[in-house]
């Protein structure tokens, strides 16, 4: 299979660079493939886990939204939040998991509770990706 350049970077680091042979993405229409000579596409990314393959081997990352930039030179990803799903600790997700529901109930007003409700959204989506 053809190899292309690939990037993904977050505000925190560059996380990888290199010729890969395909990327999976979570646009926020839904999953899509990119392969060497892809149309040009600029899309936004929701929560979910890329794929990329090339070499033989397969390296998954967690991202959480973004944009995803297709076009002659390569595919640009420029995630919110990238963390390589090795990295992540279940068990620790899932304590902050417990955390967010306790930050949801002790809440005393709507913003506060919204703010529990939207990171307990992001840990479910998280450990989703996580145990597949």
């Amino acid at each position: 299979m053809a190899a292309f350049h690939f990037e993904l970077v977050s505000p925190e680091k560059h996380l990888f660079s290199g010729e890969v042979e395909s990327v999976v993405a979570p646009g926020a229409d839904g999953q899509f493939t990119v392969l060497k000579d892809h149309a040009p596409v600029m899309t936004t990314l929701k929560a979910g886990v890329v794929t990329v393959s090339g070499d033989g081997k397969v390296e998954k990352l967690f991202v959480r939204g973004g944009f995803a930039d297709v076009n002659a030179s390569g595919f640009t990803i420029l995630a919110e939040q990238a963390i390589p799903l090795a990295e992540i600790d279940l068990a620790k997700v899932d304590a902050d998991i417990q955390n967010a529901r306790e930050d949801i109930a002790d809440a005393k007003s709507d913003d506060a509770r919204l703010a529990a409700s939207d990171k307990l959204a992001q840990l479910q989506e998280l450990r989703a990706a996580i145990v597949g």
